[in-house]
């Protein structure tokens, strides 16, 4: 029963789904300590996502029960949910307070990181929302280990989401070498099970879907990116997967202007952790890059400036605007070296091929906007294939140009937008790096 108790405490998940014997799951609806809900209720809403709307919460002919019944299109990647879909939630007291918790991180904040640290901390202690406006290699990660260590001893719950599996994989280690004794549970799209109370939850958002008023506090990390910020069901899933008074602390280095007015309580950082500039994007001419690799043929400025970083030994990210182009280029980079690699968001060697690319097994990846965010890799250098195409917004951009100089020993590098025309927000996002350079210095 602990067991049971440990593992649904805080979610809601599918009934023929759950990691126990039938006869355990029984034993405790029987007692009372779990509750048996619809997947969708009577007046047509998702119990996990909370979706309403008529165009994703459709009727079916179900093969389950023989009827007519609704099923939700929102969450349907973690699982269909139908009418008679059987939810289970742990509705006992929660589990009791763990013992103290060690603090493994023997680094150090500077003097702006220490403020907005303690000014997170301020606002958890009075269950205040709190907007982290920090810019890219600000040290964003090391801000919150105080206020989480401060929590973790309260012996609350604390979740990290982020809309990116790349960051939460990112993260996992550095959390769990900074809180060598809590439990931290690492969850995304087929992640290995994991069993037990987890104190540290770190997800991507879609997984929020899975909790229901289980975190005293929850931070969302890159609350600007897509998907969370172009779907609404992730934002409820943010506000279900939190008990009602918990803080939610959002992380971002390019916040909309919309969550900066709704969010009261703001600690900015326009200056990276090791003092030094953000780059500034170059702009390079590259006419008719597309119709040029279609025809076989990697464009010369592209060409040389590859042949460049390879001969300095210095490895890079190639951002292309779609997958069908990067499929496209990859036998053309292999020609210039065979350890230039591609990846994409379907890729299942995602993980393994950025490992290689930070080990030096591969010289250079081609990629989409996926790894925009939460990549961290010391010489790293950058160029954009096609920054004018409308996939590469201002935030893109500016994320894509933060892989680089993020360490304190190489703080430099390139940052190239290769273009068929100079756009808006190739402008918006170079305008904003120069601010941040220049209030940084303030």
């Amino acid at each position: 029963m602990q067991a049971i108790e440990a593992f649904l405490t805080g979610r809601i998940w599918i009934k023929q789904f759950i990691p126990f014997p039938e006869e355990v799951t029984q034993e405790a609806i029987d007692k009372g300590s779990v509750r048996v809900v619809s997947g969708i209720s009577a007046d047509g809403q998702c119990t996990r996502c909370l979706e309403t709307s008529p165009d994703y919460v459709i009727p079916f002919q179900c093969a389950t029960c023989g009827e007519v019944c609704r099923y939700c299109r929102t969450c349907i990647k973690m699982g269909r949910i139908s009418s008679c879909t059987e939810l289970v939630l742990w509705t006992s007291p929660a589990l009791p307070k763990s013992a103290p918790r060690a603090f493994g991180w023997a680094g150090s904040l500077t003097p702006q990181q220490a403020n907005a640290s303690k000014a997170i901390s301020e606002s958890i202690r009075k269950q205040e929302d709190h907007l982290l406006y920090a810019v890219c290699g600000a040290g964003k990660t090391e801000i919150l280990f105080s206020p989480i260590y401060e929590a973790l001893q309260k012996g609350l719950r604390i979740c990290v989401a982020a809309p990116r599996t790349d960051v939460i994989l990112e993260l996992s280690p550095r959390f769990k070498q900074a809180f060598p004794n809590a439990t931290v549970h690492t969850l995304y799209g087929d992640s290995p099970e994991q069993t037990g109370y987890g104190e540290i939850i770190l997800a991507t958002t879609h997984q929020l879907y899975r909790f229901q008023e289980a975190f005293d506090l929850l931070f969302v990390d890159e609350a600007d990116a897509f998907p969370y910020s172009l779907d609404p069901s992730l934002e409820r899933a943010v506000k279900k997967a939190a008990k009602p008074s918990a803080p939610v602390i959002y992380i971002s280095a390019t916040p909309s202007k919309t969550l900066q007015k709704q969010i009261a309580e703001h600690s900015t950082i326009f200056r990276r952790y090791h003092g030094a500039p953000l780059p500034v994007p170059a702009y390079r001419a590259m006419w008719n890059y597309e119709r040029c690799i279609r025809k076989g043929k990697l464009p010369l400025p592209l060409k040389y400036w590859i042949e460049d970083k390879l001969q300095k030994k210095q490895p890079f990210l190639l951002f292309f605007p779609s997958i069908q182009l990067i499929e496209l280029a990859s036998p053309l980079l292999n020609k210039i070296d065979c350890t230039i690699d591609a990846v994409h968001s379907k890729d299942p060697q995602r993980k393994e091929k950025v490992m290689q690319l930070r080990e030096g097994g591969l010289s250079g990846l081609a990629t989409s906007t996926i790894l925009e965010r939460g990549i961290t890799i010391p010489r790293l250098q950058v160029a954009v294939i096609g920054a004018d195409h409308r996939v590469f917004d201002r935030a893109a951009l500016i994320q894509i140009a933060g892989r680089v100089g993020r360490s304190a020993t190489d703080p430099t590098g390139d940052v190239i937008f290769f273009h068929n025309g100079i756009t808006r927000q190739m402008d918006a996002a170079r305008e904003a790096i120069r601010f941040y350079n220049k209030e940084g210095k303030a």
